[in-house]
């Protein structure tokens, strides 16, 4: 097993139980407890863990943000559920834009019994999804890739983006607050993600509950900015009162049939 395979199952370990410890991880995957150092000293550098006594903590400091391939398996459920809704808003013939989040891929799967769709993205991962799908057409935006991100940024990649004129621009994000608006882990996504906003008609969020009351690092645009959201679990009626006030649209899965917790 590669190290860096090795690390991203540490990660999704933390993200399951939080903290990970030194001997059980060299124990799973027979290694030294020197190597298990090794990598939890690497994924604390990264800033996405911090190490403690004999292991270490998953780090939840919304400016960080876990590789592609392990988010793409964090609320899966969530996920299919946001994708099964954003399609029935997406007509056959249409363009439409979206963003390399995982939520993203999630819902080009949940599109591809449509006809002559054109997607424009800045996701290698969408881009490798769609390669099988005859009759549409797939623009790739271009840019700089992004390591462990699966994207494309910088400067050619918004220029690609503001080449373009599209129905619906679809995507996502790190953290929806009433205050803070929409941000993101990193600057480069952020800017990104706005000349996206202005290049198509139609401005739909899809996030999953977790999003919710979260900020993060680099601001993408205000909730204003929006003129619908997408998510798994209805928000809380704070939440739904704030939508119907700024006149964004908001579509969920099911009912929360827990408590308000999840937005507190």
């Amino acid at each position: 097993m590669l190290a860096v395979e090795r690390r991203n199952l540490i990660l999704e370990k933390l993200q399951d139980e939080k903290k990970v410890v030194v001997s059980e991880l060299s124990t799973l995957f027979d290694v030294s407890e020197e190597t298990i150092r090794r990598d939890l000293d690497k994924l604390d550098k990264d800033g996405l863990a911090t190490k403690s006594y004999g292991g270490a903590i998953l780090n939840e400091n919304t400016s960080f943000d876990m590789p592609f391939n392990v988010r793409k398996k964090r609320n899966m459920r969530g996920k299919q559920i946001i994708a099964e809704l954003v399609s029935g808003l997406v007509q056959e013939g249409e363009h439409i834009i979206v963003d390399p989040s995982t939520t993203a891929v999630a819902i080009v799967k949940a599109l591809k019994s449509k006809k002559h769709l054109t997607v424009i993205t800045n996701s290698i991962e969408v881009l490798v999804e769609l390669s099988d799908v005859s009759g549409w057409d797939i623009i790739s935006t271009g840019g700089t890739l992004r390591e462990s991100y699966l994207a494309l940024v910088g400067p050619k990649a918004m220029d690609g983006i503001s080449s373009f004129n599209a129905e619906k621009v679809i995507l996502s994000c790190k953290g929806i607050d009433m205050q803070k608006g929409i941000t993101d882990a990193n600057e480069m996504f952020s800017q990104v993600k706005q000349t996206m906003l202005k290049s198509a008609k139609q401005r739909i969020l899809a996030v999953d509950y977790t999003k919710f009351n979260n900020v993060a690092f680099s601001k993408i645009c205000e909730l204003s900015d929006i003129d619908m959201v997408v998510t798994d679990i209805r928000p809380s009626e704070e939440w739904m009162g704030y939508f119907a006030e700024k006149g964004i649209e908001c579509l969920y899965g099911k009912e929360n049939d827990e408590d308000d917790s999840f937005y507190q």
